[in-house]
């Protein structure tokens, strides 16, 4: 089943395989059933007759949260170690790969997360900036998958390398998160082997490409649900983004009106960078 959410004349709408759900509906729903009837359930609710066709919205709605989850794979290891070299700080992201416990953050609440083809963002005060390609999971109250979504974790890699508890403002900042096209309910067996691929285009050429999949996860999407669960409650459910192991290289960073393309089993997530004006 695919959920999806349009922009309409009487405000946001959700769609099952494109059929329009009841204007009362809320992703609440989904994520208080047992996973293993929502989607069935939500399936015998698209009874409306129209095919929502109107230009898709990010999947979440305002209040619920995106956490994140990072150094899960070991090139992203490699990575945070050399970004922080000079400053002493690559150890950290080092034990954390080998830990029992991983690294989990605060992200986005839904109301900032960026709508499919709308504009990220770069920090007008960090240097170097890149997308984060990472299959996202949709969990519910009772911390079962039910799905996954395509998810940009925009980060500041010279912010974070600097100090690691730089952290929150290397990753969490107006534009920093996007989300969708929609949701693929599936299980946890299900997002265990995901294709993911990042692809980055500039005026028209592709200057970065690469391919993961999530089998190459130190940790698996259970074991970070479990982590991000055992001292926190989620009535309304929650996302959690489950890292990246794509990296572009030292000499690239996010410009103005480079395309991202983020590609996550069969979803494909397209985000322009905004241009911002100079600062005050």
């Amino acid at each position: 089943m695919y959920l999806s959410r349009h922009s309409g004349e009487s405000g946001p709408r959700w769609a099952v395989d494109g059929r329009g759900l009841p204007a009362s509906f809320s992703l609440d729903l989904l994520l208080q059933l047992p996973a293993d009837i929502a989607p069935e359930i939500v399936a015998s609710m698209a009874t409306e007759p129209e095919t929502l066709d109107g230009p898709l919205l990010a999947p979440i709605e305002a209040h619920h949260e995106v956490w994140a989850g990072g150094v899960t794979y070991l090139k992203s290891r490699e990575a945070r170690q050399a970004e922080s070299s000079a400053t002493g700080g690559g150890d950290f992201y080092a034990r954390v790969y080998d830990a029992e416990r991983p690294e989990l953050f605060f992200k986005a609440v839904g109301w900032r997360v960026i709508d499919p083809e709308a504009a990220i963002r770069k920090r007008r005060d960090a240097v170097w900036t890149v997308p984060e390609p990472e299959l996202v999971l949709v969990l519910n109250s009772r911390l079962e998958i039910v799905g996954y979504c395509a998810g940009n974790d925009v980060s500041s890699r010279d912010i974070e390398g600097d100090n690691a508890l730089y952290l929150p403002q290397a990753k969490v900042y107006d534009g920093s998160c996007a989300l969708g096209p929609g949701i693929v309910t599936a299980s946890a067996d299900e997002v265990s082997a995901v294709r993911v691929a990042l692809e980055i285009v500039r005026k028209g050429a592709t200057i970065f490409s690469d391919t993961t999949n999530t089998s190459q996860m130190k940790r698996t999407p259970g074991e970070l649900v479990h982590h991000l669960g055992s001292e926190m409650s989620w009535p309304q459910g929650v996302y959690l983004m489950t890292g990246t192991s794509i990296v572009p290289p030292e000499d690239y960073s996010l410009q103005p009106d480079d395309v991202v393309r983020i590609t996550v089993g069969s979803l494909e997530l397209n985000n322009i960078v905004g241009r911002d004006p100079a600062p005050a």
